[in-house]
């Protein structure tokens, strides 16, 4: 990166509260909790800007209308080398999918990377399916001697599972199964007949085991100012309905909704700019994807969410002299 000096009024002009680094699943949910708090947030997206309903392209259009009734021909999917092993890469869906051949990475071993790159990130792609850790995951390190032993216990992550579940809504049944704690949960998805009857099979069979419905952040009532689930089965395109949890349907839109939001898509965040005086972070460098432009942003708070490679990538290229190892960044998304 170039050096940069930003002062006086231009840097007043480029100083917030806090800066969000990503829009996902918890860049949404940060700038929310922080503009509610009163806080001027600078949210960053390195993607196109995707806001609810009007940019879902798809979302009434019946699959015999679309130009390849849901198909990607082989010629388009060659843009798409990793991205097409997705399970719902289809016609309707691949638009909130990177193009492998903008964005390519060497692979040593086999991993398919599957990437989101706009506003709401990939929590317009998820399962939404959502379970709690159990006491059990946090003390396998240590019981098992692998690795370090985790610093916190499910006591200490319980009430902020309950807080983001009141909020996202997470429909599911109260199963007290110790290994998947029970949560704040909407009423349950119907299991269909065939889920029932394998529920009694292996009921006979293993009386310890069940089978239990999946516990979704899909809305099964009208929840938050947001409508249940139609069951169209059309998540992936963006729900007109707000029925399954994304940052654009709920979190982005609250946000903003306080006045105190900034978001700027097509940003790409280099580095983190570390002040040697204060020994903190104290702003971001920025790349325009468009116009290739790079610009300084500061802040006293700084929230890293790009996803789990793409935050360590961040950090790795945020190394100064003072700290030629960053520290590890982890992402639960």
């Amino acid at each position: 990166m170039p050096d940069i000096i930003i002062t006086g009024k231009g840097k007043e002009q480029h100083t917030f509260d806090a800066i969000v680094i990503g829009s996902g699943i918890t860049g949404g949910l940060a700038a929310k909790d922080l503009t509610e708090k009163g806080l001027k947030v600078l949210l960053l997206e390195r993607g196109r800007n995707v806001e609810h309903i009007k940019d879902y392209k798809y979302s009434g259009t019946d699959p015999w209308d679309l130009p390849h009734r849901n198909l990607v021909s082989q010629k388009e999917q060659a843009d798409y080398e990793v991205q097409k092993n997705l399970y719902l890469f289809t016609e309707d869906s691949k638009d909130f999918m990177v193009k492998d051949s903008l964005h390519p990475y060497v692979q040593d071993k086999p991993f398919n990377w599957f990437r989101g790159y706009q506003v709401g990130g990939r929590s317009l792609l998820w399962s939404k399916h959502c379970y709690h850790w159990s006491e059990r995951d946090f003390e396998a390190n240590q019981k098992e001697g692998i690795g370090i032993d985790w610093p916190i216990r499910y006591a200490d992550l319980a009430p902020w599972y309950s807080y983001v579940e009141k909020y996202v809504g997470i429909s599911g049944n109260r199963d007290n199964l110790q290994q998947i704690p029970d949560g704040e949960f909407l009423p349950p998805f119907d299991m269909n007949v065939i889920d029932k009857h394998l529920r009694k099979r292996i009921k006979e069979k293993y009386a310890e085991r069940d089978l239990i419905i999946g516990r979704m952040a899909i809305l099964t009532e009208d929840h938050n100012g947001r409508s249940k689930c139609h069951g169209r089965n059309l998540c992936h395109r963006g729900c007109v309905f707000g029925a399954p949890y994304s940052s654009n349907v709920a979190a982005i839109p609250d946000a903003a909704k306080t006045g105190n939001l900034t978001i700027r898509p097509f940003s790409i965040v280099h580095s983190l700019i570390y002040d040697n005086k204060t020994r903190k972070i104290s702003g971001v460098n920025v790349i325009d994807s468009e116009t290739k432009e790079t610009t300084e942003f500061f802040s006293r708070i700084v929230f890293l969410n790009a996803s789990t490679l793409g935050s360590t990538q961040i950090l790795l290229q945020s190394a100064t002299p003072e700290w030629r190892i960053p520290a590890v960044c982890w992402d639960i998304t």
